[in-house]
């Protein structure tokens, strides 16, 4: 703003140097030619009343020229009498003036061209002679000439004073302009520069940036319209800021995931539901397009139906999640502005998989327990009516049926046992019995009881680790009975001659619990849904050895309540390996 005051300081000086300029050559010319104009009327007067003397004393024969000499003094000029063919007859100049050869030669030059006006001439190198004449008259003729001349020295020597006056007037002019000038243009252009300032701070953000108001003129009201626009500019923003809040908590807190694409396919927002429910990083998808970083195909041809059809879209997905399949309600809704203005596609993932677990649930779970139920029930019922009709008098048939019977009811006392104990881990009240212990000493256990097993199915049992003693927070026998369904699981899906081993793996205040078998393997399509309940990997091996399809529902449970995580890696005909991590040191959270 420095720079506008300048330059409109320079330019109000420079407009004032030039008007002064001119007026002050205007000024000085103007006198220059008063002056001339008055000194040459002057001479004109003078040479008129003294041929007019010379004419009533007698004409040029009765010249006194004492008395001429006299007048030539008092007038400060040089007069000179010539007869009518241009001799000099009486000249005051050769006394006070000199150089009579140029005189007589001016004077001669008149004479001769009859000339009836006045004459400027140069005579000499640095003066200028002024010439007036008037004939002499005597009886209607031309007697002589009377010559009145002067030096214009004095006529310069006042220009030189007239331009003198003029510089000191028009200097002090100058000066008093110039502080006049830097004074108002200081006093104009200060509330513009407070109000250029305030723009600024506006520009940047400041909205509570204020300009001083003074007087009601225009540069008052410029003040006051920009304190005006400067608090409804901040009452904007802090509603926009309001709003924008609101928008943002709703968007980020809402349980669902959201993700938000433009019209070219790129994805401007995921909030973060759809990033916890995904585990995925904002910059890994914002500013990419959407069929580049989504991996789920039923997603993508979702978000191509809306493009196309520019309708609302929803569809329930089964959508993989690491190790379980997770049921999630996809809306696709087209984004159209003003005048119908293609904006883009909203996606919404409401994660309904618990309340599809429950509705299944309450289909399946009579099927499914009446499914499990009905082969102990039916070999029980049919072994005791066979009984009773007459088999139990044969020693060997009702050994062998009661025998039957009792690993029947012994296989349905399990399932019972294992739905409580889920039922138990599910409710809200469960509770865990945190102490210290030695979890090497726990898995040690385990590999005991089940070394017969493995005996009977000629399987091999190792246990890989390396410290004297793993101690761990936890329930000790909620883990204990972790690892021995693990471990039956592993026995009861490896052949003979295979191998099942445990190793612990220790790092900073983690545990890492491997369960490897060399047992049939798990098909990857199938890994996601192993921890649902009375899910089965081959539904007729699972059965036949007893297994009630519980067991690892009930190792997810129990391991995600040590706020632990378990993981499954596996291959068809190499095995599979079972990972649990878990704190060595519990906290409830």
């Amino acid at each position: 703003m420095t720079k506008f005051r300048t330059k409109l300081l320079i330019a109000l000086i420079t407009l004032i140097i030039t008007v002064l300029l001119g007026l002050g050559l205007f000024l000085g010319q103007l006198f220059k030619d008063y002056y001339l104009h008055s000194f040459n009327e002057r001479l004109k007067k003078e040479s008129s009343l003294l041929s007019m003397h010379v004419e009533d004393t007698g004409g040029i024969s009765a010249l006194n020229k004492v008395e001429l000499f006299k007048i030539s003094h008092t007038l400060d000029t040089r007069i000179t009498v010539t007869d009518k063919k241009g001799k000099i007859l009486f000249d005051s100049g050769s006394i006070l003036l000199g150089n009579n050869t140029g005189h007589e030669t001016t004077i001669k030059s008149v004479i001769h061209n009859k000339a009836e006006t006045s004459k400027k001439t140069k005579i000499g190198r640095n003066s200028n002679v002024h010439y007036y004449w008037n004939p002499i008259m005597k009886k209607g003729k031309i007697e002589g000439y009377v010559f009145l001349s002067a030096k214009t020295d004095e006529l310069k020597n006042a220009s030189i004073q007239i331009w003198w006056l003029l510089s000191i007037s028009l200097g002090l002019a100058f000066i008093v302009i110039t502080i006049l000038g830097f004074r108002i243009t200081k006093r104009y252009t200060k509330p513009i520069e407070s109000a250029t300032n305030v723009a600024i701070e506006l520009a940047k953000g400041n909205f509570r940036a204020r300009t001083y108001e003074d007087r009601m003129n225009e540069t008052g009201m410029l003040s006051s319209s920009i304190n005006v626009l400067a608090r409804n500019l901040e009452e904007m923003v802090k509603a926009q800021e309001m709003q924008q809040d609101r928008l943002s908590a709703l968007i980020e807190n809402m349980g669902s995931g959201l993700m938000l694409i433009d019209s070219r396919g790129y994805i401007n927002l995921i909030n973060r539901g759809y990033k916890d429910i995904f585990h995925v990083h904002p910059h890994d998808y914002v500013n990419e397009l959407y069929y580049e970083v989504i991996e789920h195909k039923e997603v993508c041809r979702l978000v191509e139906e809306v493009f196309m059809t520019e309708q609302k879209v929803n569809r329930q997905m089964h959508l993989p999640l690491a190790i379980e399949r997770r049921v999630f309600e996809v809306y696709g809704v087209p984004i159209i502005g003003a005048n119908n203005v293609w904006k883009g596609v909203l996606l919404v993932f409401h994660d309904i998989t618990e309340l599809k677990d429950l509705e299944q649930m309450r289909k399946d779970f009579v099927a499914n327990v009446s499914h499990e139920l009905k082969t102990p029930v039916t070999s029980i019922k049919g072994f005791s009516e066979t009984l009773l009709e007459g088999a139990m008098e044969d020693k060997g048939t009702l050994e062998a049926f009661l025998s039957i019977i009792l690993k029947e009811s012994d296989r349905l006392q399990t399932l019972i046992q294992d739905l409580l104990e889920l039922s138990k881990i599910e409710q809200h009240g469960f509770v865990l019995d945190i102490q210290e212990f030695d979890l090497k000493a726990i898995l040690s256990d385990v590999l005991t009881m089940l070394s017969g097993k493995a005996d009977e199915k000629n399987i091999k049992l190792d246990f890989d680790c390396s410290k004297e003693a793993v101690w761990v927070e936890g329930d000790a026998s909620r883990l204990k009975q972790v690892f021995i369904n693990l471990v039956t699981n592993a026995l009861s899906y490896t052949p003979s001659g295979g191998t099942v081993k445990i190793v612990v793996n220790q790092g900073k205040g983690k545990l890492q619990i491997h369960v490897i078998d060399t047992g049939i393997g798990i098909e990857k399509k199938e890994i996601s849904r192993i921890f649902e309940r009375f899910y089965r990997v081959d539904r007729a091996r699972s059965r036949n050895s007893g297994g009630t399809g519980l067991g690892l529902a009930i190792v997810k449970h129990l391991v995600e309540a040590h706020h632990g995580n378990i993981s499954v890696k596996s291959e068809v005909g190499f095995g599979s390996e079972f990972i649990i991590e878990l704190e060595q040191s519990f906290r409830v959270h």
